[in-house]
């Protein structure tokens, strides 16, 4: 994926969302749909959340400093779990509020028509972007599904903005159709019913996003196929008699951190060990360009048992599983 694409699908779904919320909250004001005013709501947050991605990705490109050594890469992580927040506290707080006063007080939507317009319109500007942020994120997708693709991303930029239209475009349909069916029934209640459904659907919306966002901002680890592939290219070195243990971390969606703990073999000179431990840096970075930084510790499994035992008397266990061999 492009370095660029994510600013793309941000500048698509900020100049769509922007326009849209003047225009719901124009149309909101003078029918007197609460739905309407609902979706004004979400899309003034949507618009508020794509300002604040943008900031993070600046903020994530910042380089690495003495007090920030490995960068500022977590910076993106934190601010999209500010914008599932939001999402979370003002999208669907105030569209739950919203719903709930108008089925407590229900009236008639006057000059239905005008939403009928706005609704039809943010249908065609939140599908365009819609298509934008999809057809970016089916680009790494692979053959996984949706969500499993989604969990395995470490770009939150990209699957942020798809929920964030996708979620959009399910307000946008229980807008019309809260809207429409009042009408048609002659129950105005309707109106404040698909109020409350869109702040559900936002609520579940943030809960996804800010679950996901918390698992990276917390330190997340590479997918398994990429352990995988990183335990196999430390064993083949010859001069490396096992791998004790392997940790990783993303710092970004382009930014990995790798720090090995190995035994070499006692017997070989130091240069080999040195020679050794370039290799397996060069070739990790090679096969997975995202990987920054390799740190390599030499050192004998039992001296790096029993560190762990003296730091965690019940690490024996997890210590052998991450070796591979039974403790």
């Amino acid at each position: 994926m492009s370095r660029h694409s994510p600013k793309i699908v941000i500048y698509a779904a900020l100049a769509g969302n922007a326009a849209i919320a003047v225009t719901k909250f124009a149309a909101a004001g003078f029918t007197g749909s609460a739905a309407m005013a609902s979706e004004a709501i979400h899309s003034a947050v949507d618009t508020g959340n794509q300002l604040l991605l943008l900031y993070g990705l600046s903020r994530a490109a910042q380089p690495a400093t003495a007090e920030h050594p490995f960068g500022h890469g977590l910076q993106l992580y934190f601010w999209t779990f500010v914008v599932a927040i939001l999402i979370f506290g003002l999208g669907a707080g105030l569209s739950i509020l919203e719903g709930l006063d108008r089925i407590e007080s229900p009236h008639a939507v006057e000059n239905a028509y005008v939403n009928y317009a706005v609704l039809g319109l943010s249908m065609l500007f939140e599908g365009g972007a819609w298509l934008i942020a999809f057809r970016e994120f089916r680009k790494n997708r692979g053959q996984w599904t949706l969500f499993r693709a989604v969990h395995r991303s470490k770009d939150p930029t990209i699957f942020t903005v798809l929920f964030e239209d996708t979620a959009a475009l399910l307000g946008l349909v229980t807008a019309f159709l809260g809207i429409a069916l009042g009408q048609a029934l002659d129950l105005p209640v309707l109106d404040g019913v698909a109020s409350l459904l869109i702040g559900l659907i936002l609520a579940v919306t943030a809960a996804f996003l800010a679950y996901e966002s918390q698992s990276l901002l917390t330190g997340e680890g590479v997918d398994p196929e990429v352990r995988a592939s990183i335990r196999e290219i430390a064993a083949t070195e010859p001069e490396v008699l096992q791998l004790n243990e392997l940790l990783t971390m993303h710092f970004g969606a382009r930014d990995v951190l790798v720090a090995i703990s190995l035994d070499f073999d006692d017997t070989i000179p130091a240069g080999r060990v040195e020679g050794a431990v370039t290799r397996i840096e060069r070739r990790i970075k090679a096969a997975h360009p995202e990987v920054t930084r390799v740190f390599v510790e030499a050192q004998s499994f039992d001296a790096h048992r029993r560190l762990r035992q003296s730091d965690d008397p019940d690490s024996d266990a997890t210590l052998g599983n991450r070796c591979g061999r039974a403790p």
